[in-house]
């Protein structure tokens, strides 16, 4: 991928993200859709709870992240058989899943969402570019018990309106960061959110872990948060437990295992102190 590619990937996610929840209101309207939510039978799984109750025991609080393919290293597992792999995850101790839902650049498909629910009991979050309504009532429609919104995305104008009708459908929010400013924005969400710090750039791609410690400093007492990306060695998540940081976001270093359960197991060694 070139540097220009990097750097506009964001933005192209977003316009084709913008066509696709045109072309799917066209096909089911959001009327229709509120409808749906409104008389789902899904069931809330408690996604921030479960989070919290492993934080609050400074353990690991790990969110698995089922994930085929990225804008940045294109597939990253050929075999994706994704009842399996959230089963092979559950056995593994992970806390919540992250579904990815994208298909245009992660190869991910709303449909998996309701897989994932009838193969294990965990929390999971539905990740995608969620931008407009239209998609917070299609994630309640779809199974998500969480989701993900990107500060970088909109307007932080948008992303509270979004952020009060997910809360509102009884969907828990993560809310994901990148600077200190994109921070600032969304911090008087932060007692009713979930905290998410991504180390990568959204749109150059490069990664830094630093980020997550410095917004990590900037948190209320009580208040914790989720770093996500660029977590791939267990002495990464020993520096950062060191800093107080429990709750982390996985995906590609546990999708290159080929049981990903040894990926936690890895990364995360104390989860099986019992087995």
């Amino acid at each position: 991928m070139s540097n220009e590619e990097t750097v506009n990937i964001l933005d192209r996610i977003l316009e084709t993200k913008r066509k696709e929840v045109a072309r799917k209101s066209g096909e089911v309207s959001l009327e229709e859709m509120k409808k749906r939510a409104a008389r789902t039978e899904f069931e809330i799984r408690g996604f921030r709870q479960a989070l919290s109750e492993q934080v609050a025991l400074k353990k690991p609080a790990i969110i698995a992240e089922l994930k085929k393919a990225s804008p940045s290293k294109g597939v990253i597992r050929e075999n994706f058989d994704i009842f399996a792999l959230a089963r092979a995850y559950e056995r593994g101790h992970a806390t919540c899943l992250s579904v990815l839902t994208d298909f245009d650049y992660f190869q991910g498909h709303g449909s998996f969402l309701k897989v994932v629910r009838e193969s294990v009991d965990l929390p999971l979050l539905r990740k995608d570019f969620i931008i407009d309504e239209y998609q917070v009532y299609e994630s309640r429609v779809l199974g998500a018990d969480a989701i993900l919104l990107i500060a970088a995305a909109m307007p932080a104008e948008k992303l509270e309106e979004l952020f009060k009708i997910a809360r509102s459908l009884g969907l828990d929010v993560l809310i994901e960061v990148h600077t200190h400013e994109e921070y600032e924005s969304v911090k008087h969400l932060g007692s009713d959110a979930i905290m998410g710090v991504n180390n990568r750039d959204l749109k150059t791609f490069k990664i830094d872990t630093k980020i997550t410690v410095e917004i990590n400093k900037l948190l209320p007492e009580g208040q914790w948060l989720v770093c996500e990306s660029g977590i791939h060695k267990p002495e990464q998540v020993e520096a950062m437990k060191a800093e107080g940081v429990y709750a982390f976001l996985v995906g590609e270093a546990f999708m290159r295992f080929e049981n990903p359960s040894e990926g936690l197991a890895t990364l995360f060694p104390e989860l099986f102190a019992n087995d």
